[in-house]
């Protein structure tokens, strides 16, 4: 017989027999006899077990409970009570090793090592699809005409859409700030650095978006981020746009909420991703949680303008909160330029949160944040960037108060910049080789992004092309224009193609509009027939 299928049956009976043998001593039963089942195994594995039996088990010297009699349990105590002595007594260091290395080495070995030593790189060597690019060097204010390497050019890059950047009365308000307050602030809003221009901006923001309360940050770059997470966290769900600016992108990613990205104002495709979400819950119950749409008013990868009519819609259907921001749509959409939602008709308060950009059409420094006053209480002790971040220096504050108060005085600033905007895409389009990106009905937008009709496969490869063609037209033209760049991290590098991207403001003439468009054109024949 084959003793295979009977070891599993000989280790359970031994487990047994030791874990009840102290039970049948303790009443005066035997020792348990074998079973039945062992009777075909050899009798070499029998007397194994028996001799096994008689030093293990009840009654032998080492079963536990003759051990304990026979006071056995000390010499174990005292083996780790010695244990515990060495580990307690033991040095953290080798002392042949300390001895070694106090031992001084010679001038000659000394400059021998510093010879051989050779520092790990801070970053790897550029790659053939990160070209060499030497930003250019802008003195003076960023206005209709700027020095630029010390040339003077026409400016179509700046985003000064109003033109309150370097106005006079701006800065002179800017200079008595100064002399009263300093330049900074030193501590964040909750440490004594809360000023009283800064409660006077929030005020006026408030009064102009015709919302409850406002609260101001002091980078834009933060501001979207910092709100994200004071409502967001890893429970709930964030739906935002596949080409959302870095800082949208950033902002999801710190909330730790569940993402999940639409194609770029496809409403179509938004209505799918709601509905399976819907339908997902509906299957597994889910708990309730907080879910946000989060949109652009103008792309800042595209340029173009989200249909917030059909959003509001979409997100009334499904139950979702509303987050825009109006960074660049701020001061150059809607009659009174409160940006997208005030284009579309949207009252305030049916965008739940509502942010922006002050380095814009306010042309100052930081963000604020608009809406009810609990949405806005609650960013004042859960915003990070508001929390932990020194507080906007009170000149920049009196910056955008004073650009506030003049676009206010001056609606048809607003109705200047969207005209500007819908010539410059008149123009464009006459273009050979070139194609301005968005439909008809995002005409409106200053900020315009020019793409190549026929471009390489490669992105890095179309960047390269359009910068020739942009620094052929600085050199030739006089006309500043720029390539617009993504991080190779940013998720919206691969779903955004090549492009120039061209600011329009209200400050532009007609003949400032033509001289740029004939330079990108004139640009565009000398290079892109070297790729055709």
């Amino acid at each position: 017989m084959s003793t295979a299928p009977v070891l599993p049956v000989v280790l359970l009976w031994s487990l047994t027999t030791l874990m009840l043998g102290r039970s049948a001593c303790s009443h005066g039963l035997d020792a348990p006899l074998l079973p039945e089942t062992l009777s075909g195994v050899p009798h070499s594995v029998v007397s194994l077990i028996t001799r096994f039996w008689e030093i293990f088990g009840p009654g032998g010297r080492f079963h536990p409970e003759s051990f304990i009699e026979s006071k056995g349990h000390w010499v174990v105590e005292g083996l780790l009570v010695l244990v515990i002595l060495y580990l307690f007594l033991q040095k953290s260091f080798n002392p042949s090793l300390q001895k070694q290395l106090q031992t001084e080495l010679t001038e000659q070995e000394i400059e021998d090592l510093c010879n051989e030593w050779q520092p790990e790189p801070l970053f790897k060597a550029a790659t053939e699809n990160q070209p060499d690019y030497e930003p250019p060097v802008i003195s003076g204010a960023p206005k209709t005409y700027v020095t630029a390497n010390g040339k003077e050019v026409l400016n179509m890059v700046s985003a000064n859409f109003l033109g309150f950047a370097g106005d006079d009365d701006i800065q002179r308000a800017c200079e008595a700030t100064i002399n009263k307050y300093g330049v900074g602030s030193c501590g964040p809003r909750g440490f004594y650095g809360t000023i009283d221009v800064h409660l006077d901006l929030e005020k006026r923001i408030a009064s102009f978006m015709q919302t409850e309360e406002s609260i101001i940050y002091a980078y834009d770059l933060a501001t979207v981020p910092s709100i994200l997470p004071a409502f967001a966290n890893a429970k709930d769900l964030i739906v935002c746009d596949e080409a959302a600016c870095y800082a949208i992108q950033n902002g999801a990613t710190l909330s730790r909420a569940q993402v999940r990205f639409f194609k770029h104002n496809d409403m179509a495709d938004l209505e799918r991703l709601l509905q399976e979400q819907a339908d997902k819950d509906k299957r597994s119950k889910l708990r309730l949680n907080r879910r946000f749409i989060v949109v652009e008013g103008i792309s800042h990868n595209l340029g173009d303008i989200a249909p917030l009519d059909q959003i509001f819609n979409l997100k009334e259907k499904f139950k979702y909160r509303l987050v825009l921001d109006e960074s660049l749509s701020f001061g150059v959409l809607g009659a009174t330029g409160r940006g997208a939602a005030e284009k579309f008709g949207l009252r305030p308060g049916q965008v739940e949160i509502v942010a922006a950009s002050m380095g814009n059409s306010l042309a100052s420094i930081g963000g604020f944040c608009a809406g009810d006053r609990d949405i806005v209480d609650h960013q004042r002790l859960s915003g990070l960037g508001y929390c932990y971040s020194a507080s906007l220096p009170p000149y920049l504050a009196t910056a955008a108060i004073c650009a506030l108060e003049s676009m206010q005085k001056q609606p048809d600033l607003v109705q200047r910049v969207t005209k500007n905007a819908q010539t410059m895409r008149k123009l464009l389009r006459t273009i050979d080789g070139l194609q301005v990106h968005g439909a008809p009905s995002d005409d409106a937008s200053p900020v315009i992004h020019v793409q190549l009709e026929q471009g390489p496969d490669a992105i890095w490869k179309g960047k390269a092309l359009l910068q020739r063609l942009v620094a052929d037209a600085f050199k030739h033209e006089g006309v500043l224009f720029s390539v617009h760049r993504l991080s190779d991290l940013d998720k919206a590098y691969v779903k955004t193609p090549a492009s120039i991207c061209i600011a329009v403001t209200a400050q532009h003439t007609q003949q400032d509009l033509e001289k740029a468009a004939d330079a990108l054109r004139n640009a565009s024949k000398r290079c892109l027939h070297l790729y055709c």
